[in-house]
């Protein structure tokens, strides 16, 4: 079976997964999926080692594992492990 412990980014790409949107509200009531929006929170999986600046050092990642971020609602590169979807970033720095 695979796992995401398995995938490790590259230079300045940052790993997430998306937070999960409640489909209960506080009332214990239950809402249908198509009202549940997808949230722009992301919390980082794994994180490279950085990406190189002009003169070729390595320059620190902005995030670290266990972040909480946010994440534009499209882009980044969509993968899928079993049923669970990630998205891979670049760093922003």
């Amino acid at each position: 079976m695979k796992s995401i412990k398995s995938l490790i980014p590259l230079l300045d790409r940052v790993l997430v997964q998306r937070v999960k949107a409640e489909t209960k509200t506080a009332g214990g009531i239950f809402l249908p999926e198509s009202s549940v929006e997808k949230l722009n929170e992301a919390r980082v999986l794994a994180v490279g080692p950085g990406g190189f600046d002009k003169d070729g050092k390595r320059m620190a990642m902005g995030v670290a594992e266990g972040d909480r971020v946010l994440i534009p609602q499209y882009g980044g590169s969509p993968i899928k492990v079993g049923e669970e979807e990630y998205q891979l970033f670049r760093d922003a720095e």
